[in-house]
């Protein structure tokens, strides 16, 4: 009899920490499978996905990014309540996840920036044609790096060393290295941008994949600095960074600020393409002491494939939440799914370290999601682009107003 209880207390606090709230957004869900929204090509195997305005219509749109075939990739641009699907490159690239965005030619117009996977010794940018911009009209495509090792997954634009223009930090697989490039003088008429190595991730214990890269001023100073895998890295000068390591297991990573009145931001790390706990870390001390950063787990158990993770103001309260998603499928050779139970979770926070978990989807296979407002309304939508689980499709939550 007590054993019961027991279980059924258990029972109950599991419940308890899921059930939805009625402040919680009520999500309208569109899809390509059903026709809301353009299939994205033919290709099985989608790679990445980038949150973009690229028209400067102030609506964002996004990108999508495919290898196996052709095309390589496509801008899917908002039309009132539809989206147009365009081509930006046709031709077959082996696209890698991640993929980045900035000015690089300084005409005002966000570029484009993917690099190639475990095939490829190549990392691309693709010039916004702006104001020339013309439907399905390929966009000019050079080159940043096209020798040396293979694969880049991730990539990141930020002004790390207070130049004022922005850097491309991007991870190189192959290498196991962190480097960061300035844009060169003439991008446009230079294939390969000068690169500095940051850190080898074997140096440092990032884990057997080093993955995961994003920017965020941590200390306060007023510049960048660079998170990646699991690693803060503050450029010094002289060309010189500091490597501070962030729990010990590396992958997607974001700051923010979880506790409102903390001195410094917190950080969520999910390991990406490996399995594990996803924990977000506070800082108790000096933020460039590994020491310093305590960790917390947020979902209970361990993760596979987490590699999706967002960090937003979902539900409108103020207060930053965590959305982390599994794979389903990653296994090109089988058709059954390798995780049929993934799960995508919602984590609401109360701007004060804690967390009301909820799950979002299961059974969905989640890669690469994206957080933003796609709708231009203000409230944060969620886009998912499985990487090959019952591709090709592209799916979009609209986060719907109240009473809607």
């Amino acid at each position: 009899m007590n054993t019961l209880w027991i279980l059924l207390i258990i029972c109950t606090i599991a419940t308890v920490e899921i059930t939805k709230d009625a402040g919680d957004p009520a999500w309208k869900h569109l899809s390509s499978v059903t026709g809301d929204l353009p299939v994205p090509g033919t290709s099985q195997q989608q790679t990445a996905a980038l949150v973009a305005d690229l028209d400067k219509t102030g609506r964002k749109g996004f990108v999508l990014g495919f290898r196996a075939e052709g095309p390589a990739i496509v801008w899917y641009r908002p039309n009132g309540s539809k989206w147009n699907r365009y081509v930006i490159d046709k031709d077959y690239l082996p696209i890698e996840a991640g993929g980045a965005l900035a000015d690089i030619d300084g005409d005002g117009y966000p570029d484009l920036v993917f690099g190639g996977d475990y095939q490829s010794d190549t990392v691309w940018w693709w010039r916004n044609p702006g104001k020339n911009w013309k439907p399905d009209v390929p966009w000019e495509r050079h080159t940043i790096k096209k020798s040396g090792a293979h694969q880049h997954h991730d990539q990141c634009f930020a002004d790390f060393k207070s130049t004022g223009k922005p850097q491309l930090a991007y991870w190189n697989q192959g290498a196991r290295t962190l480097f960061v490039a300035d844009i060169p003088a003439d991008p446009r008429h230079s294939d390969a941008w000068p690169a500095q190595a940051v850190i080898a991730a074997a140096e440092n214990g990032s884990g057997p994949y080093p993955e995961g890269m994003s920017a965020f001023d941590v200390d306060g100073c007023g510049h960048p600095e660079l998170l990646a895998g699991n690693n803060l890295c503050k450029y010094v000068g002289n060309g010189k960074w500091t490597v501070t390591k962030i729990g010990d297991i590396g992958g997607l990573i974001f700051a923010g600020r979880f506790i409102n009145s903390a001195k410094y931001p917190q950080i969520v790390i999910a390991p990406g393409d490996g399995s594990g706990p996803v924990r977000w870390f506070e800082c108790k001390g000096d933020p460039f002491q590994s020491e310093s950063w305590v960790g917390h787990d947020l979902v209970g158990r361990p993760m596979i494939h987490p590699h999706s993770l967002q960090i937003a103001d979902i539900d409108g309260d103020g207060n930053l939440d965590i959305f982390v998603a599994e794979m389903a499928k990653w296994t090109e050779s089988r058709k059954d799914p390798d995780n049929p139970n993934a799960q995508a979770f919602i984590f609401y926070g109360d701007g004060k370290g804690g967390f009301r978990k909820t799950v979002f989807q299961t059974g969905m296979g989640f890669h690469e999601a994206q957080v933003a407002d796609f709708t231009g309304l203000g409230r944060m939508d969620i886009l998912n682009k499985p990487y090959n689980w019952q591709t090709p499709r592209v799916d979009l939550w609209v986060n719907m107003p109240a009473g809607k």
